[in-house]
């Protein structure tokens, strides 16, 4: 790394920024800017300043003027985004799995005075930082948890991080997990336990579809039963409604007649026609 082979410059560059055929930028091989007293800095760029070994200033971006000799270019910090590659490390899970996680660190410098003097190399303290938390963080989670709460997992892993590289001057705006590589035994074993499931939710389809099939047929006959009682029913009541309106013809046509009768006695030689029939 730039800071680490530097020795005592800190200087945290962007390595992102490396040139389509592959070259490093041009001020990582040159190193530091000499003092030339007319300075012009580069836009997104901070150049501390030291006067006779100690911190004077910061550069801003553009013109800038320094005393020769006294003044001397410390550090060269790039206030882009920076991203970092975790290197591949091996972690333990709540349920004793190991996996083997690689992972993307975004992070920016927020502070160019802390992230001089603050810290050694602040791109190395960043990534051991990261490493260190993404075992811990895994280390609370069982497996299935893991695929499941990837998003959760960067966060915390982003929060811890914030909280130690405050001091640094450094703030990781995200983290996110590359790739996560299982042993295969438990590979075969996740792809077993996969399958099961399947055939597991068809016998529990299929379980549900008989039942479904068998409380169709039984409502079926349930109403088949229902429909033949009320027809049944129904014509009881329609029959005996007939026997009835006979019943009470008949009565009125015996009443009407016997009505009749009498008013035909009561007429004149009544009795006499009544005793001649």
């Amino acid at each position: 790394m730039l800071a680490r082979a530097a020795r005592g410059t800190g200087a945290l560059l962007l390595r992102g920024s490396v040139q389509a055929s592959g070259r490093a930028p041009r001020r990582a091989s040159s190193g530091l800017p000499r003092n030339t007293v007319v300075l012009f800095v580069p836009q997104q760029e901070a150049w501390v300043v030291e006067r006779m070994g100690r911190f004077h200033r910061i550069l801003e971006p553009g013109l800038n003027i320094l005393i020769p000799v006294l003044d001397r270019i410390r550090y060269v910090q790039s206030l882009k985004e920076i991203v970092i590659n975790v290197p591949e490390q091996s972690a333990v899970t709540l349920d004793n799995v190991t996996l083997q996680i690689d992972g993307v660190l975004y992070l920016r410098i927020m502070d160019p005075y802390k992230a001089s003097y603050g810290v050694e190399d602040p791109e190395y303290a960043v990534t051991q930082l990261a490493q260190t938390t993404m075992r811990s963080e895994l280390g609370k989670l069982s497996l299935d948890k893991v695929f499941r709460e990837r998003e959760s997992l960067n966060a915390s892993i982003v929060d811890a991080i914030n909280q130690a590289a405050d001091c640094w001057g450094i703030r990781c705006l995200r983290y996110e997990i590359k790739d996560i590589h299982v042993p295969p035994r438990v590979k075969e074993s996740m792809q077993m336990q996969v399958e099961a499931e399947r055939r597991k939710r068809a016998t529990v389809l299929e379980s549900e579809g008989t039942r479904e099939s068998a409380i169709n047929v039984a409502e079926g006959k349930k109403q088949a039963q229902i429909l033949a009682s009320e027809a049944e029913k129904a014509e009881q009541i329609n029959q005996a409604a007939g026997e009835a309106s006979a019943v009470l013809a008949k009565a009125k046509a015996k009443a009407e007649a016997i009505r009749i009768l009498a008013a035909a006695l009561t007429q004149h030689n009544g009795d006499a026609a009544a005793s001649l029939t």
